[in-house]
């Protein structure tokens, strides 16, 4: 059984305003239940802050909150942007306390020319005093405040990796580089569909540890890493992939990203990781419930600056 509760009408959609959208793994598992569950009985509270430009990012935020739930037990609360551009600030960032009653953040915005210090600060504040957060794909191309790309801006020092664009769309091979690692330990090299390689305009901060790097063509780039951020060393998991809905779907990436976020939490163990069927795209107990737009062929990135991965 699943829970739904939406907190806006079909109508905020056209009307541009964020739909939220929580989702809720019910504790009636009777019949499915496992070790997994969470050990004190209470989900895991996230929020998945999506949308802006050049993805599907309806379907995604669907795919993501699914495959998450079908491998470990989260209450979902989406905070989607039906905005496809790169300079609408998602609403839910319009308040000071967006974050209170989340465990964890994971940011999926795609918004390049969000360059206000004030704003960026209010969402980094929480981050820096110790939430947890998982970045996505076009997460890291996101707040590029004054002294982008040379500098390591406050948005570079919380994802712990610069990058400034991308290459072609062709499949990108995976290799896991520490392979001990808890976040990687069982999963297997794998080569996705075509996706975009986000390229590393310099090596990785200090703070960040490099899980695995990925090579397309000649070009080769790290693509998932871990970062401690600020004094209070929060963690942080973040993977430059997923642009396609192939990829998100795909449960070599689910696997990952769930892995990721509960290493975030410290909940990375057998009382909080499910085990699911293998196969096609694992189906999550929970849906996510975000309206739909009309079915068609993803976007190519068109965010300013994002030139290919081999002229960076």
């Amino acid at each position: 059984m699943t829970r739904i509760a939406l907190f806006a009408a079909v109508a905020a959609l056209a009307a541009g305003v964020a739909i939220f959208v929580t989702t809720q793994v019910s504790t009636a598992r009777a019949a499915n239940a496992n070790a997994a569950a969470a050990a004190d009985g209470k989900p895991i509270r996230a929020l998945l802050v999506i949308g802006g430009c050049c993805h599907d990012y309806p379907a995604q935020g669907k795919l993501i909150t699914e495959g998450i739930s079908a491998r470990a037990d989260v209450e979902w609360t989406i905070a989607y942007d039906p905005d496809k551009g790169t300079k609408h600030l998602n609403p839910v960032y319009e308040k000071d306390d967006w974050y209170k009653g989340f465990d964890v953040i994971v940011h999926d915005e795609c918004t390049s020319d969000v360059k206000d210090p004030a704003v960026i600060e209010r969402i980094l504040k929480p981050h820096r005093e110790g939430l947890p957060a998982v970045h996505l794909h076009c997460a890291m191309h996101s707040y590029r405040s004054e002294g982008w790309p040379d500098k390591d801006i406050p948005w570079f020092q919380f994802t712990g990796v610069a990058t400034t664009g991308h290459g072609p769309q062709e499949p990108i091979a995976v290799t896991y580089v520490d392979a001990a690692n808890p976040i990687t330990k069982g999963l297997e090299n794998w080569t996705t569909i075509n996706e975009e390689l986000y390229n590393n305009v310099r090596k990785p901060l200090a703070t960040a540890h490099v899980l695995a790097t990925g090579k397309q063509g000649s070009e080769e780039a790290v693509v998932v890493w871990t970062n401690t951020y600020g004094d209070k060393k929060t963690k942080v998991f973040a993977t430059t992939l997923g642009h396609n809905n192939a990829t998100v779907s795909d449960p070599r990436y689910l696997d990952l990203i769930t892995r990721g976020m509960l290493w975030s939490l410290g909940k990375l163990d057998d009382k909080h990781l499910k085990k699911v069927a293998a196969g096609p795209a694992a189906k999550g107990q929970a849906t996510a419930g975000i309206v739909a737009t009309a079915a068609g062929a993803e976007d190519e990135c068109a965010c300013e600056d994002e030139a290919p991965v081999a002229r960076r």
